[in-house]
């Protein structure tokens, strides 16, 4: 699996930390190095027939290099992948200085009006932000009502003014198609507890990159590991980095 993107975002990381704590809840993957990283647990879907387990060396990652596991991005395991994702996370140094504090509905809300928006990924704020806009499409993987299916993003984001991607997109290796199809004046906005705060993304097209910094490790490790979902979370703070 070849992404560069995320071959540009590993060459920016720290070569030495080693993990010391992994949690891989129902709703968020948390792994800690120097820092503390999230990612969205991937739904599982069982598969007929499937050659293994979602983690192969679960229960032997932790004191490996981070590094090392960063490569699990590239996994075909989506686990894996978030695995590999968190752990990305835990070592970027955030540049706060080219964040605020500010999320991402209101982001869309404000670009967003008077104008087209496609959102790939069924947020919360999906109902509040079609009132806010002139035409708003939902692309999801598992629609539901008012949902478009996937294959409808290769008609409706070149048609967009504005695009909101899920994160989770670096997880199931669907990113760089993804941004590929954002029309060069298309504001871009990358969101959820998975985005990577690195403005390697700013030379891919993003705009804004919505995620989050943890702000607490403890609390952050308790609340993945007890189940929260990203809404729950404690430990963390929203941030916006602005190209």
């Amino acid at each position: 699996m070849v992404m560069k993107v995320i071959d540009d975002i590993i060459s920016t990381l720290s070569h030495e930390a080693r993990v010391t704590d992994i949690r891989v809840g129902p709703f968020q993957t948390a792994v800690l190095t120097h820092g503390c990283g999230l990612a969205s647990t991937p739904r599982r879907e069982a598969v007929h027939g499937e050659a293994g387990p979602p983690i192969k060396k679960a229960g032997f990652l932790i004191g490996r290099y981070a590094l090392e596991l960063a490569q699990l991005i590239y996994s075909d395991s989506p686990m894996e992948a978030a695995i590999g994702m968190a752990t990305i996370n835990s070592l970027l140094e955030i540049d706060q200085g080219r964040c605020a504090d500010l999320n991402a509905s209101d982001l869309l809300a404000q670009r967003g009006k008077d104008k087209k928006v496609a959102v790939v990924g069924h947020f919360p704020f999906v109902a509040g932000l079609r009132k806010a806009v002139e035409e708003l499409w939902v692309i999801e993987k598992h629609p539901g009502e008012g949902d478009l299916p996937e294959d409808q993003a290769e008609d409706l984001i070149p048609r967009a003014d504005v695009v909101g991607i899920t994160a989770s997109a670096f997880t199931n290796h669907t990113i760089e198609h993804l941004l590929s199809l954002c029309r060069p004046e298309a504001y871009v906005v990358v969101m959820g507890p998975t985005s990577p705060l690195s403005p390697v993304l700013f030379d891919y097209g993003v705009d804004a990159i919505s995620g989050i910094k943890v702000v607490d490790t403890e609390a952050a490790l308790r609340s993945a590991s007890q189940g929260a979902t990203f809404r729950q979370m404690k430990g963390v703070a929203l941030l916006t980095m602005l190209k």
